[in-house]
């Protein structure tokens, strides 16, 4: 059977108003998952992403001139105060982001939201049905590369009505969870993460301690 079609750009559009009404009721200053950074610096970090191509490299790597200049381009956006770094997010990524990398940004966003969401004590949000569809296609794209310290482990991802086959290899560990919280494991977000390991008891031990994302 057909996955039904899902319209990303829609997704995308709720989503991130749902991010930025976070933002706004939590205020600039609150606490996110990322370490050290702030509301604030989540805006101005997803800022730089869309609208900063050059930054990118400085994104991926996080040290070093080139974490710099990332560095100096967050701080720009910042400059311009929280209330507007907010309407610009809320305006939405540049329209060559949407075009090509929605679903993506999906992701992106759903992360950061919970980053702001669950650092300030509440409680899990399990992504709606167009959401979750969109982080299981994401994921199956992008799991192999965010879990590739753990070779040659073999992995999986027990959702509720899927088992979605990472890494094939031995011992195997196998994270058991929906996909939302599969997401939030997969890119190092493993304190926040309502998931169950199960397996080899050394492949989860380590699952536990090797730096996973991208």
């Amino acid at each position: 059977m057909a996955e039904p079609t899902i319209d990303a750009k829609a997704t995308l559009r709720r989503e991130r108003a749902a991010l930025c009404d976070t933002l706004e009721r939590l205020g600039p200053d609150a606490p996110t998952l990322c370490e050290g950074w702030t509301t604030a610096d989540l805006a101005a970090h997803l800022l730089v992403r869309e609208r900063n191509p050059a930054a990118g490299p400085g994104i991926l790597i996080g040290t070093g001139p080139l974490a710099a200049f990332t560095a100096k381009a967050m701080a720009a956006e910042q400059n311009r105060g929280f209330a507007a770094m907010l309407t610009r997010l809320r305006s939405g990524p540049p329209a060559f982001m949407v075009a090509t990398m929605a679903a993506v940004n999906v992701n992106e966003n759903w992360i950061h939201h919970e980053d702001a969401r669950r650092a300030n004590g509440e409680t899990a949000r399990p992504p709606d049905a167009d959401v979750e569809a969109i982080l299981t296609r994401v994921t199956k794209r992008m799991a192999r590369l965010q879990t590739r310290r753990l070779a040659p482990l073999g992995l999986a991802l027990e959702l509720p009505d899927e088992l979605v086959i990472v890494r094939v290899g031995h011992p195997t560990a196998t994270i058991v969870g929906r996909i939302g919280e599969c997401v939030l494991y997969l890119s190092g977000r493993r304190s926040a993460a309502e998931v169950e390991l199960v397996g080899n008891p050394a492949a989860i031990e380590t699952l536990r301690t090797t730096t996973l994302g991208i």
